[in-house]
């Protein structure tokens, strides 16, 4: 935030300038860019709370609303000390003493700055100096030309509304030489600022990234045009027809901040200045407001019909009015969005015709032609045929550079109007659902597909075509797989005798990410697929079917795909088909991430995004980053990853299966971390609104994220039920190497609930399942669960050597997280089958050691709870340290807890104590800490412990 350029600006200088000298800070700044907040800043300083100050605001007539005085006891004013009558005067001053009780009104300015003395250091702070009228502006000067010594004074301005242009005070001051100057200009924020200005006002779940950057765009960056816009948003809605959101309140979008009222406080600043203009000026406003962007002075005079020199006159009176800036080299405009829309929403409609008439003649004649903004005064102005003709030339035009998200919005918006007849809008809704595939989603792209699929009036291969397209974006970018797989299925009949596009919709009904219909269909609809892709002779359709056969065939396990995965045509020239390759190498990453493939994975991360990129599919490049977020995760490169993730979710929230990996990944480390509420809001966000509608890997390493955590809170019946349904799922769709996130969760529950026979049953599933598969991470999870059925019979060395078996597979893959897990838990078993327990309490300090280097700080806590259990546990050499102030171990392990959000019993269940124990370590912490609540524990640093 600004105070930090402001400590480094203002309080070093303030702070380093000897006692005795004089030293004044200028600040200037446009209205609203935030003069008032930095005094409350500076007046806030302690070092600045010694001396008297006096604090003058000035009105827009020019009298001084306030004064605030405080003086050290004992001195009196002037007109105190020689017993003269008060003076009635126009300017309201009020004196307070230091108890803030009122005094005795003074006369004037002048007076009230000669009442210090020239021997007390004071702090004058006069805002809006450009309000003041001569006589208090001369009184200024005078004070600053010979003032006090040790003075320190602030006046804050808006160089605009200078009367004398460079002149603060409105006539030179006679500075003395020793006098410290110090300037500080107050310009639009950064983008990143407003960033986390938007962020801390409305919480970051519902801040997403095009909202972010729509703020900052429309508000310029000025700090109070954009705290008036959050204030407006922090109750907005969801827009007409927006889908629910996944997590917490509904997200913000570009849409939002589009459609938020102008701020009340701009709209009538801009229009309290555009009173003050002649008439040929503000008709060259209106002509800046109707262009909305940069335009050269020749450019607003013709849009305002104005001659050469009246435009040079008006723009120049605008500028001096402050209504309009130099944007840059010759280029005038609204310094904000926001201002051009208070003055254009004052437009009467025939006049706006016609400045949108004389604006669309202006920018024909630019080069090259910007189709996009020409469309918009064309269709303002009433040329119809012309706006569509340039609609789809800056839609082609946006394509063709890769930009499909703006090709999306411009044809969105055309095709949402009535104006636009059947034929244009067939060809348009084309170019809509390509786009819509290739790109990231829109808010409105699937309501205006929906409704052009359910005119009757389009060809039924239009139809078809445009189905195909939203059903591949409701499935693969909204996670709304059943509606879109019901989509493609109608999208088949539809475009019977149209080989080349019925293929692409068989290959991507044969994905098995889908929840609906079991795997048997998938590979029907495979079959199916290659047979029409053959018959069609398209390399296009060819290289779509031979993608997600690639995609299909190592989402089953089966080594055939890896031969495929080399088979695709890297090389062609068409970048149709190089989209397909770059969708079937990046499916790759994607499936061998979840085979535990991890070394082929990081690989393919590398040439998929290079082949997205190349062939302009934005959605296949984020998708990967997404999955790059599991990979960092599942292989431990947790450093960051957190935020990483929280980005990327912020980022991409709006399209559910792009986001689903990061939510699994916030999820996960949530979990090794104690914040159980949050693992669970993660957990349940990962898989969208519906359990039926998400991927089938997700939903099942969703629901083991799920389940354990019920187990963790000993809530044994959630456990067993999460199981039971996770377990369905994967049964229903028989694509048994996704359950490696889920089978040993699942089998812990159902043991746990007394059903160790159904457990077992669910082991030798599993294993039939992943029989003759390659799949290492579900190998490595077979392992474990027959772990957990010898530990469950009471056979602790078997059970122990099971998990030190799956151990060294988590090690070999590597997933450092889940081996320090069998660590713990083959120390766990060793130490309950054996009375010799150094082989146990070595690997569960084992198990602490790796646990403590991902900062699993909930995992670390209970595997030190149980090193402590056992008499072959590492203790102190002499009897017990005293620790003072400091946090013992024990107090820092139940503070780290318990600023997590576990509850005491949460906690006590962790660390095997008892909750009355608990809650007399939580209170030690707090006192030691000094924080009020045990939220503010997870704050502080473990620096304060005594370990």
């Amino acid at each position: 935030m600004r105070e930090r350029e402001w400590e480094t600006a203002i309080r070093e200088p303030l702070a380093s300038a000897a006692t005795d000298t004089t030293v004044l800070v200028l600040v200037d700044g446009a209205a609203g860019t935030g003069k008032t907040r930095f005094v409350r800043w500076l007046l806030a300083l302690p070092e600045l709370a010694g001396p008297p100050r006096l604090k003058v605001t000035f009105r827009p007539s020019g009298a001084v609303v306030r004064k605030e005085f405080t003086r050290p006891r004992g001195t009196s004013s002037a007109a105190e000390r020689s017993g003269a009558p008060r003076r009635p005067s126009g300017i309201r001053t009020t004196v307070l003493a230091e108890s803030g009780t009122a005094q005795s009104p003074v006369s004037s300015l002048s007076e009230l700055t000669a009442s210090f003395g020239r021997d007390v250091p004071m702090l004058l702070v006069a805002e809006d100096v450009q309000r003041a009228g001569e006589q208090d502006a001369r009184a200024l000067r005078t004070f600053l030309e010979r003032p006090p010594a040790g003075l320190r004074a602030v006046l804050t301005y808006r160089p605009e509304e200078l009367a004398s242009p460079g002149l603060v005070l409105g006539a030179p001051v006679a500075y003395p030489a020793e006098m410290n100057l110090l300037r500080l200009r107050l310009g639009p924020l950064d983008e990143a600022t407003v960033h986390e200005m938007a962020v801390k006002a409305l919480g970051e779940d519902r801040c997403s990234a095009r909202f972010l950057t729509r703020l900052y765009e429309r508000s310029g960056g000025i700090a109070q045009a954009v705290a008036d816009l959050l204030t407006e948003l922090k109750t907005a809605g969801p827009l007409p027809g927006a889908r629910p959101t996944m997590v917490g309140r509904d997200r913000l979008t570009a849409r939002h901040v589009d459609e938020a009222a102008v701020p009340v406080r701009l709209t009538e600043l801009v229009v309290g200045r555009m009173a003050a203009l002649d008439e040929e000026t503000r008709r060259l406003a209106w002509a800046a407001a109707v262009l909305d962007e940069a335009a050269t002075e020749d450019e607003l005079s013709s849009v305002a019909d104005l001659s050469v020199d009246s435009g040079r006159s008006a723009l120049t009176a605008a500028l001096c009015e402050a209504v309009l800036h130099e944007l840059g080299l010759g280029q005038y405009g609204f310094r904000m969005p926001m201002e051009a829309a208070a003055v254009y929403q004052l437009l009467a409609g025939p006049v706006r015709r016609e400045l949108h008439g004389r604006a669309a003649a202006v920018l024909e004649a630019r080069r090259p032609t910007p189709w996009a903004r020409l469309a918009r005064h064309q269709l303002a102005s009433g040329r119809t045929n012309d706006w569509l003709g340039s609609v789809e030339k800056a839609a082609c035009e946006a394509v063709e550079a890769g930009d499909h998200e703006s090709a999306i919005a411009l044809l969105e918006d055309t095709l949402a109007n009535p104006l636009v007849a059947h034929p244009n809008r067939a060809r348009l809704a084309l170019m809509l659902a390509r786009s819509a595939y290739s790109a990231l989603r829109s808010d409105q792209t699937v309501q205006v597909l929906r409704r052009l699929v359910e005119d009757p009036e389009l060809p039924a291969a239009v139809r078809g075509e445009i189905r195909l397209d939203l059903g591949l974006l409701l499935g693969n970018h909204l996670g709304q797989a059943a509606e879109g797989r019901a989509d493609l299925m109608k999208s088949v009949e539809e475009l019977r005798g149209h080989a080349r596009l019925a293929a692409r919709a068989m290959a991507a009904l044969a994905l098995p990410y889908w929840p609906d219909g079991p795997l048997a269909d998938n590979l029907s609809w495979l079959t199916r697929a290659e047979t029409t892709a053959v018959e069609s002779g398209d390399a296009v359709v060819r290289a779509a079917v031979a993608a997600n056969q690639v995609t299909v065939l190592l989402s089953v396990g089966d080594a055939e795909g890896w031969r495929q995965l080399e088979r695709l045509p890297r090389e062609h020239v068409d970048p149709e088909v190089l989209q397909h390759v770059a969708r079937g190498v990046c499916n790759a990453v994607d499936a061998a991430t979840w085979l535990g493939e991890y070394t082929r994975a990081r690989a393919l991360l590398v040439e998929g995004p290079r082949l997205a990129l190349r062939s302009g599919s934005v959605y296949q490049e984020q998708m990967v980053r997404g999955t790059e977020l599991h990979l960092d995760m599942v292989t431990g490169r947790w450093a960051g990853l957190a935020s990483r993730a929280r980005a990327y979710v912020a980022e991409v929230g709006d399209t559910p299966f792009a986001a689903g990996d990061a939510m699994l990944v916030l999820g996960v480390l949530a979990m090794a971390k104690g914040d159980w509420a949050q693992a669970g809001t993660w957990l349940s966000a990962a898989v969208g609104s519906s359990e039926a509608s998400g991927p089938v890997p997700l939903t099942a390493a969703a629901a083991g994220g799920r389940i354990r955590l019920a187990l963790a809170r000993e809530d044994l019946g959630a456990a067993a039920r999460e199981a039971s349904d996770g377990w369905a799922a994967l049964r229903a769709k028989g694509v048994w190497v996704w359950a490696a996130e889920l089978a040993p969760w699942a089998v812990e529950a159902t043991i746990r609930a007394g059903e160790p026979a159904t457990a077992r049953e669910l082991v030798v599933e599993f294993a039939a399942g992943i029989e003759e598969r390659q799949a290492p991470t579900a190998t490595a999870a077979l392992v474990r669960c027959h772990a957990l059925l010898a530990e469950a019979d009471g056979a602790f060395p078997e059970a122990a050597e099971h998990f030190r078996h799956a151990r060294t597979r988590y090690q070999s893959l590597p997933r450092p997280y889940d081996a320090a897990l069998m660590a713990e838990a083959a120390g766990r078993c060793a130490l309950a089958g054996s009375p010799e327990t150094a082989a146990g309490v070595s690997e569960l300090a084992d198990a602490a050691q790796e646990l403590e280097a991902l900062a699993a700080t909930w995992d670390l806590a209970r595997v030190r709870a149980q090193l402590r259990a056992h008499p072959g546990a590492e203790r102190p050499a002499r009897g017990r340290p005293r620790y003072d102030e400091r946090l013992s171990p024990r107090e820092q392990e139940v503070a780290e807890l318990a600023g997590a959000g576990l509850s005491n019993r949460e906690i006590a269940a962790t660390l095997h104590l008892s909750p009355r124990t608990v809650e007399q370590h939580v209170a030690r912490a707090l006192r030691k800490l000094g924080v009020p609540s045990r939220n503010d524990l997870t704050l502080k640093d473990r620096d304060t412990s005594g370990r």
